[in-house]
């Protein structure tokens, strides 16, 4: 059977566009051959609507554009995902749904039974649980639709979540296809686990598998693409390009697929800039400034910014202060330079002084502590949001999660801002990104990579004055923040335990930092925001 298969990038909440989208696509993978077309997981509204479910018209519009895009096809199927009304007289209002619609029959509809609840995903708050479904019939084929997360199995999961198997009941119930509608967001190191599953799920029922997956930016998350196609055999047959719009026609061929794999950081660059784009283009910011601080983590996010929105679109303010070193002015300089973005200098020298000056009388017999340095951090950021304003620009923030973690952040300094780029990166993979950058030309001065970190707010400051290294500080936080693991398994692995507390404390006070901090993007298997939610009013202490 030849499945078309749109990946494509649709903004939540724009019915026509989306619509338009998917009759575009699927026009045109009808006229390449398809037998029947495949769009993502609620291509219709938009992945994830969150409450927009219950905004008034939200699901009534959704039911109209699909109404409209059952009207623009013909012969040939379509599969496109919708939120469905839950009609019982129990449970959550809504389905997270695929319709099979086919120019002339009443439309099919199956409901997803498997809905996550971890991590960023919330689908049980609005969705009731589908039951099983038949397969679908064409052209002498027995086609089995799952939506997203019914085609995982548990070992792929954060543990035995179900109590049912949607595949395992479709190929009893006679399918000898599996389709599969997704909107599976990107994870640094996830593409490895999505083919092993897919793999382990074609072999274990001996059926094709067509997976099509969504792509783009909405929010925090991104959608990477690599939609897929395995043979019965658990071949790989076909996989989609990643971080692009593609349509595909796919016939299982007597053929293995064996593409170059791609490299892990190509790929979490990728999904970056696609992030960082698409936010600016589905919100409607047309520029982006930032401050240049000479330092790593304002480089990348200035190469980044370049890369997504043109170097046109990206102004950079270098604001030396008191404690600024001659060559961090000139590494922000030489960074524009070979990035040929404009960049203001616009030091905070004089107005630091007459801050100090107008705060001697109340701080009179106290000696300069961080009060001081987050001065400066704060008068950067006032600066940088006066830029924001006068130009219409978005302003990003720079910070990267080490910091974010630890709370080494000023609120209302170098924290302000619309979109956090790298919030989501820890330190030591700043550097493996920004080494790949410069992996064939030097991009990001050689200088900045090279020096020790230093937020510059008081003489001869490093970041490790007030951290632990970086390679120890993120070993210490992937076990703490992302898997989770208690202090004394953490100790148990090797750190001092003196170490680990003191990290885990910094991290569970600086929680009321991060629940004001601007929206960042997810690359990682745990990020701050929507995957980590925390209250910040409570005792407990591990």
């Amino acid at each position: 059977m030849k499945v078309g298969i749109a990946q494509i990038n649709t903004t939540i909440g724009d019915f026509a566009g989306n619509s338009a989208k998917i009759l575009a696509a699927y026009h045109e993978l009808v006229a390449d051959g398809a037998e029947i077309v495949v769009t993502p997981e609620l291509s219709i509204p938009g992945y994830p609507p969150l409450d927009l479910i219950f905004a008034g018209e939200f699901v009534e519009r959704n039911l109209e554009a699909l109404s409209g895009i059952h009207a623009g096809i013909g012969e040939v199927p379509l599969l496109v995902g919708f939120i469905d009304r839950n009609l019982s007289a129990y449970g959550k209002p809504f389905h997270n749904a695929a319709a099979f619609l086919r120019k002339g029959d009443e439309p099919v509809i199956i409901h997803k039974r498997l809905l996550p609840t971890y991590d960023v995903f919330d689908e049980a708050r609005y969705f009731e649980p589908g039951q099983a479904s038949a397969p679908i019939e064409i052209g002498g084929k027995k086609i089995g639709v799952t939506i997203c997360e019914d085609l995982w199995t548990p070992e792929f999961l954060p543990g035995p979540l179900y109590r049912v198997d949607p595949p395992a009941d479709l190929v009893k119930a006679g399918a000898d296809i599996l389709i599969n509608l997704s909107a599976s967001p990107f994870q640094f190191g996830k593409s490895a686990r999505r083919l092993q599953m897919l793999n382990a799920q074609a072999q274990r029922f001996a059926v094709p598998i067509y997976y099509c997956n969504s792509v783009g930016g909405n929010d925090q998350l991104v959608f990477d693409g690599h939609s897929l196609a395995f043979s019965a055999k658990g071949d790989r047959v076909q996989q989609m390009s990643g971080f692009i719009e593609q349509l595909l026609v796919v016939e299982e061929p007597s053929h293995v697929y064996r593409p170059e794999e791609g490299d892990q950081l190509g790929e979490l660059y990728r999904a970056l800039v696609l992030g960082l784009r698409d936010y600016f283009r589905k919100c409607g910011f047309k520029s982006a400034v930032l401050g240049l601080s000479g330092g790593i983590d304002s480089a990348l996010t200035a190469v980044l910014a370049v890369e997504a929105l043109g170097k046109e679109h990206v102004i950079g303010a270098a604001m030396p202060g008191p404690y600024s070193s001659e060559g961090s002015v000139e590494d922000a300089i030489s960074l524009s330079e070979n990035l040929g973005i404009k960049c203001f200098n616009l030091p905070i020298v004089e107005s630091y002084k007459m801050m100090v000056s107008g705060l001697g009388e109340a701080f009179q017999g106290r000696s300069e502590d961080a009060t001081e340095e987050n001065l400066q951090a704060r008068l950067r950021g006032v600066t940088m949001m006066a830029l924001s304003n006068k130009f219409g620009s978005l302003l990003l923030t720079t910070g990267n999660k080490s910091e974010l973690a630890v709370g080494y952040c000023t609120l209302y300094g170098d924290m302000c801002g619309g979109l956090a780029v790298i919030s989501d990166l820890p330190k030591t993979l700043v550097y493996e990104l920004s080494n790949w950058i410069n992996r064939t030309k030097e991009i990001i001065p050689a200088a900045t990579i090279e020096k020790p970190p230093s937020a510059e707010l008081r003489p001869n400051q490093t970041d490790q004055d007030s951290l632990p290294p970086y390679d120890l500080l993120d070993a210490v936080l992937a076990l703490y923040v992302e898997e989770n693991l208690p202090i004394h398994e953490i100790v148990a692995r090797g750190y001092e335990e003196a170490l680990v507390r003191r990290i885990t404390g910094l991290v569970d006070r600086n929680e009321y930092k991060r629940e004001q901090a601007a929206p960042g993007l997810k690359v990682t298997g745990r990020a701050f925001g929507m995957g980590r939610r925390l209250p910040i009013a409570q005792r407990y202490t591990p």
